[in-house]
């Protein structure tokens, strides 16, 4: 990795993802849900069993004192003060493995993780395409320990008298993914080094995430060359344009244009893609939101999936290589 890529994706995520008028976004994709259910609250819950987790090597979040927890919401569940990073298989029957496979990367503004909505059900949605898929608990930015004042500070994230923070340098910038990058690829590493016990080619490996996830997946792509995805999907994430390598890999992005966040700052990182020659497709959904993911909603952005599952297979990741 050159220090000019390095330095041109600080830039970018200095610009996109923490500029003053994105702080709100830690608190948005907490609430990736459905709009009819904006009302549920959040309801503390056991600490679902993951016997298929399995444990990266990137250690303990530094620092961190709060310990992990989950709640459910929008008949959902989710996670948050995440301190230690996992990744958990989903395989296809054997008779229909196609051999590709994707990491899964939750959204939840880097202190939450839509675990079911943008997860586990994601990653089961793949595996019956015949898609090995495996979700990645990534760790995060910690939060209040209590379910009182967590949802306190994020009331205040969203208030319009909170104050701004000043917008940070690159190095700030690609620092306070650092965590969350060597989740990926620890991921990536460890996929290909059991690809022949799960009958997946090292070579089809690609990345698909939900918003803050999205952010992780281009981030992922952009700033560590070691992972070489595949391919890679963005599902409303930010859309800012980027500094493009020579050898990025196809892209997947949908977007709601009724989306907050992220739908009124331009189609930079398409137009990014295109300049650069690299293959991308794009879907600007009417309406939806944002934090649609696999919810049934009336709106045409419920088709993403089937649309990206189409994508895939153009791509040949649907059928065994030769």
């Amino acid at each position: 990795m050159t220090t000019t890529r390095n330095t041109r994706w600080a830039r970018a995520i200095g610009r996109a993802y923490l500029r003053p008028a994105a702080v709100a976004l830690a608190a948005a994709c907490l609430l990736a849900a459905p709009a009819q259910a904006q009302e549920d609250r959040m309801t503390p819950i056991p600490i679902p069993a993951q016997p298929n987790a399995i444990p990266l090597k990137t250690g303990p979040l530094p620092g961190a004192k709060a310990k992990e927890s989950w709640h459910s919401q929008y008949n959902s569940v989710f996670a948050r003060n995440v301190t230690e990073a996992t990744l958990t298989p989903f395989l296809p029957d054997p008779a229909k493995a196609t051999g590709a496979a994707v990491i899964v990367t939750p959204g939840g503004g880097f202190r939450t993780l839509s675990m079911e909505n943008e997860g586990w059900d994601v990653a089961r949605a793949l595996a019956a395409q015949g898609v090995a898929a495996f979700v990645l608990k990534y760790r995060l930015n910690q939060t209040p320990a209590d379910m009182p004042a967590f949802e306190r500070s994020m009331a205040e994230m969203f208030s319009a008298t909170a104050a701004r923070p000043p917008r940070p340098n690159p190095a700030d910038a690609m620092a306070a993914l650092a965590p969350q990058i060597a989740d990926a690829r620890a991921a990536f590493a460890l996929i290909r080094q059991r690809a022949p016990e799960w009958r997946i080619d090292r070579d089809r490996v690609g990345m698909v995430g939900f918003s803050a996830g999205a952010m992780l997946t281009l981030a992922t792509t952009l700033s560590a060359q070691d992972t070489k995805p595949a391919f890679i999907g963005l599902i409303y994430g930010p859309l800012s344009e980027v500094s493009v390598p020579a050898d990025a890999p196809p892209m997947f992005v949908a977007l709601a244009a009724d989306d907050p966040f992220f739908a009124n700052s331009g189609f930079g990182l398409i137009e990014s893609w295109k300049a650069a020659k690299r293959p991308v497709e794009f879907h600007l959904y009417e309406q939806g939101g944002h934090g649609f993911g696999m919810y049934q909603k009336s709106t045409t952005s419920t088709g993403w999936f089937s649309a990206f599952s189409s994508w895939l297979g153009m791509h040949g990741m649907l059928k065994p290589r030769g």
